[in-house]
C-alpha cells in the first residue's frame, strides 16, 4: 500500500509540474507583456522598465521559470499586481468558505444520489424509479442561479423568519456562519445529485446481473445484504471517482453559488481577479484548485482498495 501511494504521488507531483509549467507559459510569454497589463495603457516606458525589473521580466525565461518553480517550492505564489497582498493568503482566506461549501454539500450529494440510485435500481420501473427519473431530468436541466434563485424565493422570500434566520449574514466560520451554509448546501448539492442518482442506478443494475449477485441470493442471504453489502460495494467504484473528480474541481468552479448567496469564497475571488486582471491571483488559484484535484484522486485511488476486493494496490 505504501509503495502504491507513493507511486500516484509522483504521478501527482508530476502532473502539477505539467500544470505549473502551461500556467507560466499562457501567462508570462503567449499571453504578452505582464508589465503593460499591470502598468495600464498610459504607463511610460521608464515606469514599465521599473514593473519588469521588480517582476523580474527583465531576467532570460530559463531564469524566470526557475524562480517561478522555486517560489512554488516555498509555497510563494507572489503577490497580487492589484492589492500588493501574497496571493497565498488571499486564497487562504477565501478557501476556508469555499472548502465548507463544497464539503458540506458533498456529505448532501453523495449521500442522497447514492441512495436515490440504489432505490430506483432495486425497484426498477416502479413508481419509485419514475420519480428518480423525475428528479434527475430536473436536477440535470435547472441552470446552478435558477435553483439558487428558487431556494431563496421559496425559503427567504415565502418562509418569514424561518428564511430570513436562514439567510442572516455573518463572517466565516463564525456566528451564524453554518445557519447561513444551509441554503448554498442544498442548492450546491441538489444540482449534483441527480448526475450520482444516475450514475448509481446505472452502476447497481451491472452489478445485479454479475454471476456473483446470483450466487449470493441462491445461498439464501438476505436482499438487504445482498444489494448493499455486496453489489453497491462494487457499483460505488465509478460513483467514488466521479466524486473525487467533482470534490476537486468544484473548489475553484462555485462562482454561481457564492454569488447568488453573497459567499466570499474563491469562485468571487476569480471572478473579481478576472475583472481588474490580476494574473497572480489567477495563476495561484489554477494551481490551488489542480492541487486539489490531485489530492482527491489519490483518495480516490486509496479507496478503491477498500470498496472493491477485486481492487488490490500493485
Amino acid at each position: 500500500m505504501i509503495r502504491f501511494v507513493l507511486r500516484r504521488a509522483l504521478s501527482g507531483i508530476a502532473v502539477l509540474w505539467l500544470v505549473s509549467t502551461a500556467v507560466f507559459l499562457l501567462v508570462f510569454v503567449a499571453a504578452g507583456d505582464p508589465a503593460r497589463v499591470i502598468g495600464g495603457p498610459r504607463a511610460t516606458t521608464e515606469t514599465l522598465r521599473l514593473i519588469r525589473a521588480n517582476l523580474g521580466l527583465d531576467e532570460p525565461l530559463i531564469v524566470r521559470y526557475g524562480t517561478f518553480l522555486g517560489r512554488l517550492l516555498q509555497g510563494d505564489l507572489g503577490r497580487s499586481s492589484v492589492h500588493g497582498t501574497p496571493v497565498a493568503s488571499m486564497i487562504a482566506d477565501r478557501l476556508q468558505t469555499t472548502v465548507v461549501l463544497v464539503l458540506g454539500a458533498s456529505v448532501l450529494w453523495f449521500a442522497g444520489g447514492v441512495l436515490t440510485g440504489v432505490l430506483s435500481a432495486t425497484r426498477a420501473r416502479s413508481l419509485t424509479d419514475r420519480l428518480a427519473t423525475l428528479f434527475v431530468l430536473a436536477g440535470l436541466s435547472m441552470p446552478a442561479f435558477v435553483v439558487s434563485l428558487l431556494m431563496l424565493y421559496v425559503l427567504f422570500g415565502k418562509a418569514g423568519d424561518v428564511g430570513i434566520h436562514l439567510f442572516e449574514p455573518g463572517p466565516p466560520l463564525q456566528e451564524n456562519f453554518w445557519q447561513r451554509m444551509t441554503l448554498p448546501w442544498l442548492a450546491l448539492a441538489f444540482l449534483l445529485m441527480a448526475g450520482y442518482t444516475r450514475l448509481t442506478r446505472g452502476a447497481m443494475l451491472d452489478v445485479l446481473g454479475e454471476d456473483y449477485i446470483r450466487t449470493a441470493r441462491s445461498k439464501g442471504l438476505s436482499e438487504r445484504r445482498v444489494v448493499y453489502r455486496h453489489g453497491l460495494r462494487a457499483a460505488l467504484t465509478p460513483v467514488v471517482t466521479q466524486f473525487g473528480v467533482d470534490l476537486g474541481v468544484l473548489i475553484g468552479s462555485t462562482i454561481v453559488t457564492e454569488k447568488v448567496f453573497g459567499l466570499q469564497g474563491v469562485g468571487q475571488l476569480v471572478v473579481q481577479s478576472i475583472t481588474v486582471g490580476d494574473t497572480p491571483v489567477i495563476l495561484g488559484v489554477v494551481l490551488a484548485v489542480a492541487l486539489c484535484v490531485v489530492v482527491a484522486n489519490l483518495l480516490v485511488d486509496i479507496a478503491y482498495s477498500f470498496l472493491d476486493p477485486r481492487v488490490r494496490p500493485a
